[in-house]
């Protein structure tokens, strides 16, 4: 094969492979696309990419993005029935919920940061830049079922025992 060609189907499958999010599988990415979440993480989680290795560490953080709050209440209150009604409304960008120790359960060990440890949320994953989240919050508000929705910046952290 001649090496001009071999160069164009290896840039091709790269481009592909970042087109599709693959490309994006450094650890700390975010996984927004509610059908294609990262591995490792319950269905009311923003999931992210872990890190591979095996360095000891008191938790692991996903990159900044901004979040839309639909809503927030006390404490392990938002039910799963709860996001996945909304989860309906926006297909396209993933709804998650705060559960950090709720139930219970002691592994259920996914926490956000720039939010209340004494409150839960409703959120909904608005992308990396402002622009993008202005937009996903004019989005929301559209729906007239989210009054006071706000934006946050924020990470996904998973804390380990």
């Amino acid at each position: 094969m001649k090496p001009i060609r071999v160069l164009t189907i290896a840039a091709s499958a790269l481009l592909l492979a970042t087109a599709r999010g693959d490309g994006a599988q450094r650890p700390g990415a975010v996984c927004p696309d509610p059908a294609r979440p990262c591995p490792g993480f319950r269905p009311h989680d923003l999931s992210f990419v872990l890190p591979r290795d095996a360095a000891a560490r008191a938790d692991d953080r996903s990159e900044p993005f901004f979040a839309v709050i639909l809503r927030s209440g006390p404490r392990c209150s938002i039910a799963e029935e709860q996001r996945r009604a909304a989860q309906l409304l926006f297909p396209r960008n993933k709804v998650f919920s705060q559960r950090f120790e709720c139930d219970g359960d002691v592994e259920n060990n996914i926490t956000y940061t720039s939010v209340s440890a004494s409150a839960a949320f409703l959120a909904l994953h608005a992308g990396s830049t402002r622009a993008a989240a202005d937009a996903a919050l004019a989005r929301v508000r559209a729906t007239r079922r989210f009054p006071g929705a706000n934006l946050r910046r924020m990470q996904v952290v998973r804390v380990h025992p």
